[in-house]
């Protein structure tokens, strides 16, 4: 599953902005058919985020955290949209939920502008800790 862009990659000029809502009543109109069709979700909640409709983008996490509750990815995205509507609690649970299930590209973690709120609250020093621990124990012990 390709990783969510970023909410702030860059601005849209006139033209990309209806291309991507073009885009959007599309897979609205395909997860309207079939509402549990992943990867159509996945680039929905991926555009949405793309065209600053956080709220959506958020519905549409919440909905793939459902269908795919192993995945950690999809709660990295879940993580990435409660940050971006500033749901801290949910963000760090979230987050948290994604790295025991496996997430482990934490150098995208520290410099994703999705995850920037979550990483200013109190909330994620903890986490920043877990992350420590855990490469700690990917490195082992020096020789």
């Amino acid at each position: 599953m390709p990783g969510k862009s970023s909410a702030r990659t860059k601005r849209l000029n006139r033209k990309e902005v209806r291309d991507l809502d073009i885009k959007i009543g599309f897979l609205e109109g395909v997860v309207g058919r079939d509402p549990r069709y992943i990867e159509a979700l996945q680039i929905l909640g991926d555009h949405y985020t793309q065209r600053g409709s956080y709220e959506r983008s958020l519905r549409v996490d919440k909905q793939l955290s459902r269908l795919e509750p192993h995945n950690p990815l999809v709660f990295y995205n879940l993580a990435c949209s409660y940050s971006l509507n500033s749901e801290f609690d949910l963000a760090a649970t979230a987050l948290e939920k994604a790295i025991a299930l496996g997430y482990r590209d934490f150098r995208w973690l520290a410099r994703d502008p999705d995850l920037r709120p979550l990483r200013q609250h109190p909330l994620y020093a903890p986490i920043e800790a877990k992350i420590r621990r855990i490469k700690v124990k990917v490195a082992g012990p020096a020789s």
